[in-house]
């Protein structure tokens, strides 16, 4: 006789979400981000499913001391496109890190997390801080 088990699938109601404080200091900004987006996942806890919001919060501090490595923070930028001829816009590292030290890390990690509702679901539960 086999017997078959059913694999586990937990409700929303099964899952707590913890909160994680990072100091972001002297880290590396990918290095950072890596850490961050499993946390956000939940891939860390034995419960994860990839169709549930089973991660956890993050709070990162010291934003703005993030660093990067090689010739990175001269030769880095940012791109957006408005969608209209000639609508390109490219900000270096240098400026977005003093303008909005907190959107580098959140956009590091948000292109680690799925492109899903899910995802941007995931991405509100990490809280940076520049102090």
């Amino acid at each position: 006789m086999i017997t078959k088990l059913k694999p586990y699938n937990p409700s929303a109601t099964d899952l707590k979400a913890d909160w994680h404080v990072i100091d972001a200091t002297d880290e590396v900004l990918g290095r950072l981000a890596s850490r961050i987006a499993p946390m956000l996942m939940g891939k860390h806890k034995p419960e994860y499913v990839p169709h549930l919001l089973c991660g956890d919060f993050v709070v990162v501090t010291n934003a703005p001391k993030v660093r990067l490595t090689g010739r990175k923070v001269s030769q880095k930028v940012y791109k957006r496109h408005s969608n209209h001829p000639g609508g390109l816009k490219i900000i270096p590292y240098e400026t977005m890190i003093a303008k909005h030290p907190e959107r580098v890390l959140q956009m590091a990690v948000k292109g680690m997390l799925p492109h899903t509702k899910l995802g941007r679901r995931m991405l509100s539960r990490l809280k940076i801080h520049a102090g």
